[in-house]
Parts: structure tokens; C-alpha cells; sequence
């Protein structure tokens, strides 16, 4: 009976089914022990370290574990600290994307080839020097006599921005801005723009055309920018500390020190578990949500 099954052809075409999953499934396996050693396993190391206990000395204690450090996340200063971090990574997502669209957009149809090419490597350069000497950089120009200041300084707008919270926000837009603009320029290149002909052929204005073409059309560029410049905005440690200082902290800085300079491994695990597991929930979701509208 089992030959027989077996040499029917629904039976032979599971069996090759089941051959392509086991050969996928190895092929993908360098991928899913990476994502095991790399990233689950920390990610356990770090929940674990949450329930510790601290001594005196700072040296977390795990055999006596206890909720004290989920219980002080709920304390004004760390909710202020977490509200900061939000509405800096809220805001730096919101502006890149407004200034991304449109030079992606610009990119993807007005430009030759070449120009193309130019511009992108022109996107490109600033990956080509480290991210700390370019955040330097950014000190010198937000500096006592840098060019940001004395040229605010000649028109009024403002006599410091070293050591500030808008220094830290345009540290983080210079540095999170090709993020966005690439994912925009790969689905706004790739996409078809003969629909966007037809639309026009229909009567539609440009800006019903772009309304209800193209930006549909470009929305999984801009969820993975969105992602892209959220995620490590939100948790930006290099920037605020380089730029902001002591004045602006926020959860990056706020969990560094909590393993340096104040030696509390689990307040600073717990932490950081919260924050991970809510960017990650809230990306499962949002990619859930927007697989159904499609």
C-alpha cells in the first residue's frame, strides 16, 4: 500500500515537497544558528540578568531574583528619559522621510543613468569614514565658533546648539537619512510606472496620481526606511553622548551607564529587554497590519 502511494504522483510530488524543505531548511541553517549564538542566546543572557539581585559592591547576585528592576522602569525619570528617546526617534523618522521622499522620488525619475549612479555614491560617502569621526565632525561645526553656530549667530536663530537637544536631533538626521533615502529610491525605481501613465490618461490630477499610485506603490520602501531610522534612533547612544552631553540623555546613554558607571547589570538588562521587546512587537505587528492591506 505504501508503494503504491508512493509511485502515485500526489505522493511523489509531497515527497519532493518535503526534499526542497529539508534541502531549504540546510541551506538556511549558517543563517539560523547566526541568529541563535548572535541574537537569541544574548537576548536570554539579558532576561536572565534582569531578575538578578545587586550587592553592594554592584556585582549582580542571580541566585536571589526579584522584580525591583521591571518595578523602578515605572519611575518619572526613566518614563521622562523613554518619552525623550520616542519623540527624538518620532521626530528624526517624520523629517527624514519628508526629506528622503522626495530627493528618492527626484532620483528615480528625473535623473539619466549616470546621474543616477553619481548621486547614489554621492549617498553613499558618508558610510565610506567611521560614524564616530563624522559625529566629531558635527561637534566642531555645532562648536563655540563652528560654522552652524556663527552663521546662526549672523541671522539671529540661535547663540549655542553644542550640548543641546537640537544638536542631538541633527545628529541623528545627518547620520539616519541615507537609511531612508535608499529603501525609497529601490521601490520608487523598481516600481511600474506605466500605471501612473494610465492614471494620468484617466483624468487624474498629479497629485491624485501620486496620491493613489504611486505612494501605495512605494509604502514597503517606506516601512523599511520607516524600521531603518526608527529603530537605531531610538536607541542612539554614540550622538546624544557626543553631541547632547550630560543634558540630553536618553535610553542609549541611560542603559550604558546603568552597566558602567552605576553597576546595576539588572536594572540596565531589564531595561533593555523592554525597549527590545517592544520594537520588535511593534514591527511584527506593523508588518502583520500592512501584509493584510496589500
Amino acid at each position: 500500500m505504501t508503494r503504491l502511494t508512493e509511485s502515485h504522483p500526489e505522493g511523489l510530488e509531497r515527497g519532493h515537497e518535503r526534499a526542497e524543505a529539508r534541502r531549504g531548511f540546510l541551506h538556511a541553517l549558517p543563517a539560523y544558528l547566526y541568529l541563535v549564538v548572535f541574537f537569541a542566546l544574548p537576548l536570554v543572557i539579558v532576561f536572565v540578568f534582569s531578575f538578578a539581585s545587586r550587592s553592594r559592591t554592584g556585582k549582580p547576585v542571580l541566585a536571589d531574583w526579584n522584580l525591583e528592576s521591571y518595578q523602578r522602569l515605572f519611575e518619572p525619570v526613566v518614563a521622562q528619559i523613554i518619552l525623550r528617546s520616542l519623540w527624538l526617534a518620532v521626530l528624526n523618522t517624520v523629517l527624514c522621510l519628508l526629506i528622503g521622499y522626495p530627493f528618492a522620488y527626484w532620483l528615480a525619475t528625473r535623473r539619466s543613468a549616470a546621474r543616477r549612479a553619481v548621486l547614489l555614491v554621492l549617498v553613499l560617502i558618508p558610510f565610506w569614514s567611521n560614524f564616530l569621526v563624522r559625529t566629531y565632525a558635527w561637534r566642531v561645526l555645532l562648536g563655540e565658533h563652528g560654522f552652524v553656530t556663527e552663521v546662526g549667530r549672523a541671522l539671529g536663530l540661535w547663540d549655542k546648539l553644542l550640548f543641546t537637544q537640537p544638536a542631538v536631533f541633527l545628529g541623528l538626521l545627518y547620520g539616519y537619512l541615507p537609511f531612508m533615502v535608499l529603501p525609497l529610491y529601490a521601490a520608487l525605481e523598481r516600481m511600474d510606472w506605466s500605471l501612473v501613465e494610465a492614471a494620468r490618461d484617466l483624468y487624474a490630477s498629479g497629485l491624485t496620481a501620486f496620491r493613489r499610485v504611486t505612494l501605495p506603490l512605494s509604502k514597503p520602501g517606506i516601512i523599511a526606511g520607516s524600521i531603518l531610522v526608527f529603530v537605531p534612533s531610538l536607541g542612539a547612544y554614540v550622538t546624544p553622548d557626543i553631541l547632547g552631553g550630560a543634558k540630553t540623555t536618553l535610553i542609549g546613554n541611560y542603559v550604558v551607564r546603568q552597566f558602567g558607571a552605576a553597576r546595576n547589570w539588572p536594572f540596565g538588562a531589564a531595561l533593555s529587554f523592554v525597549i527590545l521587546v517592544a520594537m520588535l512587537v511593534a514591527t511584527i505587528v506593523y508588518f502583520r497590519t500592512e501584509a493584510r492591506t496589500l
